[in-house]
């Protein structure tokens, strides 16, 4: 359907993104929930080439990939349902400039001994 393909084209737009800015070793472990997207045959694909290893949350079982669901909570109780968007191109816009300019580079987080993802990564290389 139009919907799963533009879905699937989401998804691996931000997969590409990803793989081309950390440049995986292979054997990273690719976790996600159940959605279509992750399913669809060019996403494992792609996974496959960048030498990736899909994982897929258990049916009904959000608590696998429980660093994810606190991203997510974060970002909408941070941002999202602070906001309204007329369109999803200025939703993107927003989005991306909240992880990129606060979320990732200053946002301090208690999982990672109160630093930054971009300080863990950047004491991690």
């Amino acid at each position: 359907s139009m919907r799963q393909t533009l879905h699937t084209e989401i998804a691996l737009d931000a997969l590409n993104m990803a793989v081309e800015r950390q440049r995986p070793a292979p054997g990273l472990i690719h976790h996600s929930d159940r959605g279509i997207q992750y399913a669809a045959e060019a996403y494992r694909s792609a996974l496959a080439r960048s030498g990736i290893t899909p994982s897929m949350s258990r049916k009904g079982d959000c608590w696998d990939n429980a660093p994810m669901e606190s991203f997510f909570h974060t970002l909408k109780t941070e941002r999202v349902h602070h906001r309204v968007y007329a369109t999803r191109d200025q939703a993107r816009r927003d989005l991306f400039g909240y992880i990129e300019g606060f979320y990732n580079p200053r946002r301090l987080h208690s999982s990672l001994g109160y630093i930054s993802p971009a300080e863990a990564e950047r004491r991690a290389a």
